[in-house]
């Protein structure tokens, strides 16, 4: 693909089944992984940054003990078991193919305790976008060793759902979610030639959910179904979702530069107000922060984080995660957001060089009081 290609989205996240990663057998399947990682370096060297939620970690122990024949789909502590086994395995593939593209990643495991627990949120985010700033792809699964309740009772989805929380996590504007079929057929294009792929859907209705319940993958847990309530979660948070093939020719750099591939589900809300509406209503604000007016024109005009040096007052009590809002020194709510440190260590360190936070405090979370991504201005 040219560098003079533009793409259509700035942040991805790209989430590939098992069906891929093991070429459609009972294996990791290098030749299959090696095409992906080709691509999502592809699209990275035209800017664009990506998040991998991946797959494959049980089929990788199943592989790695040769018990490539047992039904182990309802058998929880054998899969907690496989996986174990095969996490390591999954991630030494990711980290060697990409590290012949020069690309450094790393591995994130989370659970839905990770994502629904207010400080656990807050640093799941927080370390994803550090890695993002840094140029690093982010692998992402769900942490199946010890989840028990995401395997069995709630289990967010063979990923498809985890995939949509993480696309709202980073505030991705697509989520990419390759598969082995082409996209969201009105029927299982496998039993019925008479299906036809459904190219875009602007509202999931029952007929929608309807197709979905009629395709199953062969060896994720969640079919077509898990990747409609994922569309469903990350349209509403204002981002795309396309959900195709990812055995087609270059699929992920034609679908990042816009070509029309496999399901288009379109954002049902905005995606800025979105993230707006979390932070505004979501939580109730525990606390109010006071800045100087050279931190004010730095949040408003110049996109900036809020730095330790621009704070004059810290108004509590709040602890760090917490939503805040942060007024100018006449008295007018600038904006909103999660604070990385409580009010009891902003007075410590407000006035003073981000470097200076080691030292004031003896630990840091970061150099920001309240970083741009984690902040929406009124």
């Amino acid at each position: 693909m040219s560098s003079q290609h533009r793409t259509a989205y700035q942040r991805m996240v790209v989430k590939v089944g098992s069906n891929l990663l093991t070429g459609g057998g009972e294996r990791l399947d290098a030749r299959a992984m090696a095409g992906l990682v080709q691509q999502i370096a592809d699209v990275r060297a035209l800017g664009v940054q990506v998040v991998v939620v991946s797959s494959g970690a049980i089929a990788a122990g199943r592989h790695r003990l040769g018990d490539t024949g047992h039904d182990d789909r309802r058998d929880l502590p054998t899969r907690q078991a496989l996986a174990a086994i095969g996490q390591s395995r999954l991630m030494s593939m990711w980290d060697e193919l990409f590290e012949l593209r020069g690309i450094v990643v790393a591995q994130a495991l989370l659970t839905r305790r990770d994502l629904s627990d207010r400080l656990g949120y807050l640093n799941a985010r927080n370390t994803l976008l550090g890695l993002i700033d840094r140029g690093v792809v982010p692998i992402v699964n769900e942490n199946d060793v010890v989840s028990i309740e995401e395997i069995s009772e709630s289990v967010i989805g063979d990923n498809d759902n985890l995939s949509a929380e993480v696309a709202n996590l980073v505030d991705a504007d697509l989520l990419l979610i390759l598969t082995d079929i082409e996209g969201l057929y009105t029927a299982d294009p496998r039993h019925d030639p008479a299906a036809r792929l459904i190219e875009t859907v602007d509202r999931i209705d029952d007929t929608i959910v309807a197709a979905a319940a009629g395709t199953h993958g062969a060896r994720g847990t969640g079919g077509m179904t898990t990747k409609v309530q994922a569309a469903r979660i990350a349209t509403q948070a204002g981002a795309h979702v396309i959900v195709a093939g990812g055995r087609i020719e270059d699929a992920v750099q034609r679908i990042a530069a816009g070509e029309p591939l496999g399901t288009h589900f379109l954002p049902t809300a905005d995606r800025v107000e979105s993230r707006r509406r979390h932070l505004l209503s979501g939580l109730r604000p525990r606390g109010r922060i006071v800045v100087d007016e050279g931190a004010a024109r730095a949040l408003r005009y110049d996109g900036k984080s809020l730095l330790p040096a621009g704070v004059t007052a810290a108004e509590g009590p709040f602890e760090r995660g917490d939503v805040v809002r942060i007024f100018t020194q006449q008295g007018d709510h600038l904006a909103t957001g999660n604070v990385n440190y409580s009010d009891q260590d902003i007075e410590r360190i407000k006035g003073q060089r981000s470097g200076r936070i080691p030292d004031l405090l003896g630990y840091q979370y970061g150099e920001e009081v309240v970083h741009r991504d984690n902040l929406v201005l009124l």
